[in-house]
């Protein structure tokens, strides 16, 4: 028959009871002389029963112990079981340190197979990942990383110091937020930016690397058929009626013109058809000529001479020049900056004129328009200062607006077709961006940022 003797609270009690009666058995034989050496051992058995008590009862302490020593060295593979026999209470807490020890090793688990997930995905991506900390020390590095800066294996960045400096130089000096171009082989041309993080009380540097060389020959083979395209179309246009007329005229010499002997006579109808030609061919050539000299004007600009110029001021000059010529129109033409202490790094004199340029074509573009308006906006927006010029014209029809900022390419009648082309150049120079939106006989914007 089970009497309860299993029970840990029990078990107490039945240590402390037989204290009780050890101490008392104690004091009987001390008040008695010839049972001192009794007393002596009982002493000694209620000093062994005070210990065992106390180590039965820090079972629970070195239990709780055993656990924080399983959470804190992630052993999650030992259980809690032996002690059931101790009672209910036991058993609780068994089951309740076995459930967290289970939950600790279903998250360990979890986070394992996410960072697995997640390294596997760094391995594959084509960009390069490379993360390292204040002391060069790399913690994280892909393949494509790997490639991209020369070697198989890297601990410290200082060890691309000897094999590519300026590479070394270029990911070390990459701002936060920005990006720094790289160019190495003909095939490799990176791109690379990098952001700062706090992992653990370390200040880490996280650094993509990225070729653009494959898109940035893709583009350039476009440029190129383009600009072929346009000068083969401008060049045909001058070359073919020369080369007919020149055909015409020479038929006309030898047809129209009789030999007298001593000289030759061209009939009056000849001579008109031969005048007639050779204005022509002067008026193509002329022609040909102004389009070469705008291609030498788009391939020539010269380096931009930078200064700080608040925006503010900017615009009042612009507006200035172009007052004159708004004096003949019924536009309404306002300017307005959010700030005047906004101030960018430019060449004011480039920026002007791709300013004129855009106004002009405004202009132009309000000349059947009722209640014509033109706006002239400086905007700081994002960290990203930004010029407006807006206008409610005629606008540019969807198919043509991809193609507007290609050389030589215009919409106009007696256009050039260099003037957006050229705007984008000096801002390219400036390391900024043209770029516009339009809905025609609504609103066109013409955007540049810095």
């Amino acid at each position: 028959m089970n009497f309860g003797f299993n029970d840990f609270r029990t078990r107490v009690v039945l240590r402390v009871v037989l204290l009780g009666i050890t101490m008392a058995l104690f004091m009987y034989m001390v008040t008695h002389p010839n049972m001192l050496f009794a007393a002596i051992l009982t002493g000694g058995i209620i000093t062994l029963q005070l210990f065992e008590i106390f180590r039965f009862v820090s079972q629970t302490n070195r239990k709780l112990t055993r656990f924080l020593e399983s959470v804190k060295y992630s052993d999650f593979i030992s259980g809690f079981t032996n002690d059931n026999k101790l009672g209910k209470s036991f058993r609780e807490l068994n089951v309740e340190f076995n459930e967290v020890l289970e939950a600790f090793r279903k998250a360990r688990a979890e986070k394992e197979e996410q960072a697995q997930y997640l390294n596997t995905v760094v391995q594959q991506v084509r960009t390069g990942i490379l993360s390292f900390d204040a002391d060069g020390t790399v913690q994280l590095i892909n393949m494509n990383a790997k490639k991209f800066i020369g070697l198989s294996s890297i601990r410290n960045m200082r060890e691309l110091i000897n094999i590519n400096p300026k590479l070394y130089h270029a990911i070390n000096s990459v701002e936060t937020g920005k990006s720094e171009l790289y160019k190495g082989s003909n095939d490799l041309h990176l791109t690379i930016q990098a952001t700062e993080l706090r992992i653990r009380g370390t200040d880490v540097k996280l650094v993509t690397l990225q070729n653009i060389q494959p898109e940035l020959q893709q583009q350039e083979l476009e440029a190129w058929q383009n600009l072929t395209r346009v000068l083969r179309h401008e060049i045909m246009n001058s070359i073919t009626p020369i080369s007919s007329l020149t055909s015409t005229l020479r038929d006309i010499l030898d047809h129209d013109m009789e030999n007298k002997g001593t000289h030759y006579e061209l009939k009056d109808e000849g001579a008109e058809d031969l005048r007639d030609g050779l204005s022509t061919i002067a008026n193509r050539s002329k022609g040909l000529i102004k389009f070469i000299d705008a291609y030498r004007e788009y391939t020539s600009l010269p380096k931009p001479k930078f200064t700080s110029i608040r925006v503010k001021d900017l615009l009042d000059n612009v507006a200035h020049l172009m007052k004159t010529e708004l004096k003949k129109t019924q536009v309404r033409f306002q300017v307005d900056c959010q700030s005047e202490y906004i101030t960018i790094l430019i060449d004011e004199e480039m920026i002007e004129q791709v300013l004129i340029n855009l106004l002009k074509n405004a202009i132009e573009a309000l000349g059947d328009t009722e209640n014509p308006y033109l706006k002239l906006t400086g905007i700081y927006e994002d960290n990203i200062v930004k010029i407006e010029v807006e206008d409610n014209g005629a606008g540019i029809i969807k198919e043509a607006l991809e193609h507007i900022f290609v050389p030589f390419y215009t919409t106009k009648k007696t256009g050039s077709g260099i003037g957006l082309s050229l705007s984008r150049q000096i801002m390219q120079m400036h390391n900024g961006s043209i770029t516009v939106e339009s809905e025609p006989d609504v609103r066109t914007c013409f955007t540049l940022k810095f």
